[in-house]
């Protein structure tokens, strides 16, 4: 699974690790998350995160 890097604050979502804090269990693909979870450091929605080359 690809990770994935919010351009604002650079947070590296890694689908191995999730974000318990924010609700998504650990080996949750970026695309499974709910729409409405945010990035954990800076607040910005899905929208704002690319995948990590």
């Amino acid at each position: 699974m690809k990770k994935y890097v919010c351009d604002a604050c650079g947070y590296i979502y890694d689908p191995e690790a999730g974000d318990p804090g924010g609700g998504v269990k650990p080996g949750t693909s970026f695309d499974d998350i709910p729409a409405g979870w945010v990035c954990p450091l800076c607040g910005l929605g899905k929208d704002a995160f690319s995948p990590v080359e």
